[in-house]
């Protein structure tokens, strides 16, 4: 899974290096889907990408980057989807939405090649965080603002902000584990957990 800058139209450099991640992502993919993730060494990967060692360094820093930094930047760009979501959405609604929104910014063909390659080294599923400690402050604030309310006083955006990740985060989890050769797409499963969470309560 990569992701492209959204602050400005890419310009063709920008183009050029996205176009290099994702074959670099790609082929990850394909070999630790095929040998498993310990087998793979970043020189296999480069040569699978037709890169040189070098540049794949230039693009990459780790193997574990590949698998896990999409993830790892998630509630940034959660947070900057909210920020996008209309003034009169209720916060519920628009947390639910933009959590959706960053899932759905992955093709399903692109998904189900990560999970295919995480599934071979799922000690790494247990270092996967969808939500960093400034993200979480970030998203309490712009819910707390939706709400009206002073987050130093009003437990409601914290609980909303750290339920919706919960929900999120156990849907996440469970596709990945299973195993199934026909399972739900991942949106559909993140949406019906975050319906869970929607109430009445979080909009007074």
């Amino acid at each position: 899974m990569t992701s492209s800058p959204v602050e400005r139209p890419p310009n063709l450099r920008d183009r050029q290096r996205a176009a290099v991640r994702a074959d670099i992502h790609a082929a990850a993919y394909r070999l630790f889907a095929a040998k498993g993730f310990a087998n793979v060494t970043t020189d296999d990967i480069a040569a699978e990408a037709a890169i040189s060692p070098r540049t794949f360094f230039r693009h990459v820093a780790t193997k574990e980057e590949l698998l896990l930094a999409a993830v790892q930047r998630g509630g940034a760009a959660i947070a900057s989807l909210l920020e996008r979501r209309p003034d009169a959405e209720p916060p519920d609604v628009a947390l639910s939405a933009a959590i959706i929104g960053r899932v759905e910014s992955f093709d399903d063909v692109d998904l189900e090649s990560w999970r295919s390659a995480i599934l071979t080294a799922p000690e790494l599923l247990d270092r996967v965080s969808l939500l960093g400690a400034a993200d979480r402050r970030r998203l309490v604030e712009l819910i707390a603002v939706r709400m009206g309310a002073d987050p130093a006083e009003d437990t409601r955006p914290g609980l909303l902000v750290q339920l919706s990740f919960a929900a999120a985060d156990f849907a996440f989890q469970k596709w990945v584990r299973d195993r199934a050769a026909h399972h739900r797409r991942l949106a559909s499963a993140i949406t019906d957990a975050l319906a869970v969470v929607g109430h009445p309560r979080w909009r007074g």
